[in-house]
């Protein structure tokens, strides 16, 4: 009687995707509904995210677009900007703060929207997904080494929800990093005025609900400035 016989140890897999130069990346067309991020020269391909991914950085985005108005700031707050962090690797955060001259400069270029490697943003957020150990441990040594002075991880996986954030402290070797957990306000250090709750982070209210009582409250102010006026009284003195 034969029978087949199975190898012992299976033939290892060779990686036979391209290797890519930066410029190449820049310019790379891929599938159009798939983002891409350059690790060693390689496209890893970013999954499409979940609902709750979603509305966490889109909330980010809204208390953050809230703060920089409110003192003026000439920074902008963006989805989508990649962040070259070493000559053969380049991320796209979920949320990235930067100068405006900085978008324009990468705006100038043809090809994908990048900042380079010596365009510091200022801070990059990461909503954790799948692959905790490439948060955690790869892009914050990417992001170290190309000294972003704040990197933001939000996890909202069940039993392990917190917010760590990691900044470069004068007189620190490297990053140091503080936990904010469920309960907590998660203070930043680029931003020290800058205090959002952790509850609300990890399970965030819709934005365009917080946009309708926003301008509710505007509303209201402006019949009551009306109502004033025709008493005689200048709203500006009370």
């Amino acid at each position: 009687m034969s029978q087949s016989i199975v190898p012992a140890v299976a033939e290892k897999e060779f990686d036979t995707s391209p290797t890519l130069t930066f410029e190449e990346y820049r310019i790379y067309q891929g599938e159009s509904d798939v983002k891409y991020e350059l690790y060693k020269g390689k496209l890893i391909p970013m999954p499409t995210a979940t609902v709750l991914h979603i509305k966490i950085c889109e909330y980010l985005v809204y208390q953050l677009q809230r703060y920089l108005a409110a003192h003026n700031l000439d920074l902008v707050v963006k989805t989508g900007l990649g962040v070259r962090t070493d000559e053969d690797k380049s991320r796209i955060p979920d949320v990235v703060v930067c100068t405006q001259s900085l978008l324009e400069q990468a705006a100038a270029r043809p090809g994908a929207g990048i900042l380079e490697f010596d365009e510091k943003p200022l801070l990059v957020v990461e909503v954790v997904s799948e692959n905790r150990r490439e948060d955690y441990v790869i892009k914050r040594g990417e992001y170290e080494l190309a000294n972003v002075p704040e990197y933001c991880i939000v996890d909202p996986k069940t039993g392990k929800q917190k917010i760590r954030l990691f900044a470069l402290i004068e007189g620190e070797d490297g990053y140091t990093y503080t936990d904010f957990v469920p309960g907590e306000e998660m203070e930043s250090v680029v931003f020290p005025n800058l205090r959002l709750s952790v509850n609300e982070i990890l399970d965030p209210p819709l934005v365009e609900g917080l946009i309708k009582a926003e301008q509710a409250q505007l509303q209201k102010a402006e019949r009551l400035a009306a109502r004033l006026r025709e008493l005689g009284v200048d709203p500006d003195a009370v």
